[in-house]
Order: C-alpha cells, then structure tokens, then sequence
C-alpha cells in the first residue's frame, strides 16, 4: 500500500498497537459478570457483548449501552462515585480499577507489527497522533514505550475537557487532525473497534483501515472500513 501520499495518521491505541484490548475485554467481563450474578435472571456476559456494546466507546457509554442490552437502567451518577457505587459511573470505575491492576502486575507490550509500521510512518516524517475512548492512553503509551512517536494523543480526558462526544461520533478523531496541522483527506484512521471504524467513515478523512483482532473482516467492512487487514505489517509489504 502505498502510505507516501498521506500526510497523517490517526491510530487507536488498545487492539490497534497495544493487545490491551484483551485486558480491556478480561476487566469487563469480571466487572460485569460479578454484577449480573448479583442481581440474577440475566444471561451472563460474553466475548460477543463487548464487540456489540462496549469495544471502543467512551467507558461510560459502555457500561450503559450493556446495562440496556439486559434491560437494566441505573442512575448515571458521577465520575467521582467510587467503585462500589450502583451506577453508571461506579461500575465503570470498577472496571478500571481492574484494568489498571492488570497494567501494573504486567504490564505490556505493543503488537510488533504495528511497532514497525509506526517506527516505519515516523521515519518518513508522517504525523502521527493517538485517538482513544481511554483515559489510559497516555500510560498504555508510556509502558509500552512508545510515547515520545506521538505528538497528538487525544484520549477520554481530552474529549471530556473538550466536550467531544466519543466514537462512533468522528470528533475526536477531527480534533487530532486538527491538533496536527494536518487536512482530513489526507489523513488515516487505523481502528479494530466498530464504533471506531464507523467514526472514521464518518468524517472526511483519506482512508480508514480496520484491524481484525476480532471484530470480523465482514462487519469492519460494512462499518465502513475501506481496507481491513489482520495485522498492521501488512500495510508495509
């Protein structure tokens, strides 16, 4: 593929160059399943229920949108609530407090093709920037030692602060644009969530790539991902 003629790229961060979407996935289902057995006559928490309703959305919105897909309603609560809390904002806490005990006990690695393509793009001068729904980006980042590649990263703090709404809304991914000196056209969206490939396909940008770590080559597509590829290597060859 030739990656000469684009100026900027756009990256999600975990299943796109961190494999952290599987601690993602790990933290959600342990928060959520440890809710549902308290409540009962609900069907359990799946692999399937993080791709539909959570993978790549706002925490928040993810916690919502499950809760909905069982027919349960919470209050929203506030940011502040603590894990215990039964709300929208306390189990979405829960979860990160899960997440970031995975993170510290072992930390993590980036997927070493998409190292090399991102080693590959910052050699060529491109501009690159981090586009994630998580306000742990910028830690995933920095133990995975790949912080200082990104001059841009624009993660759940970010769109907070700016008031932008999360994927699949393709706001966030403008803003890093934006932040980069950088036209839309001749911009990439990498993304392996379906939200985040709709957001792409959303917004005027030159070219959005999905990643398969899952999600399905087919429904990556429909969501409006030009190119779907398995790893990110193989846009080098």
């Amino acid at each position: 593929m030739d990656l000469a003629r684009f100026e900027a790229f756009l990256f999600d961060l975990d299943g796109v160059i961190t494999p952290t979407a599987d601690v993602h996935m790990a933290a959600w289902s342990e928060m959520f399943n440890a809710y549902l057995s308290g409540r009962g006559g609900h069907s359990p928490y799946t692999g399937d229920d993080y791709f539909a309703h959570v993978d790549g959305k706002p925490r928040y919105d993810g916690v919502r949108d499950f809760l909905a897909s069982r027919g349960i309603s919470l209050p929203e609560g506030h940011p502040s609530d603590p894990p215990s809390a039964e709300t929208v904002c306390g189990l979405g806490n829960r979860k990160n407090d899960a997440f970031n005990e995975i993170i510290e006990r072992d930390g993590v690695a980036a997927y070493p093709g998409s190292t090399r393509l991102i080693l590959r793009l910052a050699e060529m001068g491109k501009k690159l920037a981090v586009v994630s729904s998580s306000k742990n980006a910028p830690a995933v980042l920095r133990a995975a030692g790949l912080s200082e590649l990104f001059s841009v990263v624009v993660d759940g703090n970010v769109a907070r602060d700016r008031g932008l709404p999360g994927k699949p809304a393709p706001d966030t991914f403008e803003f890093a644009a934006r932040a980069l000196g950088a036209d839309h056209r001749a911009s990439v969206v990498l993304e392996d969530a379906l939200s985040g490939v709709a957001a792409g396909a959303a917004g005027e940008f030159g070219l959005v790539i999905g990643v398969d770590r899952g999600a399905g080559r087919d429904a990556l597509t429909e969501a409006g991902a030009d190119v779907v590829v398995a790893d990110l290597e193989e846009l080098l060859r």
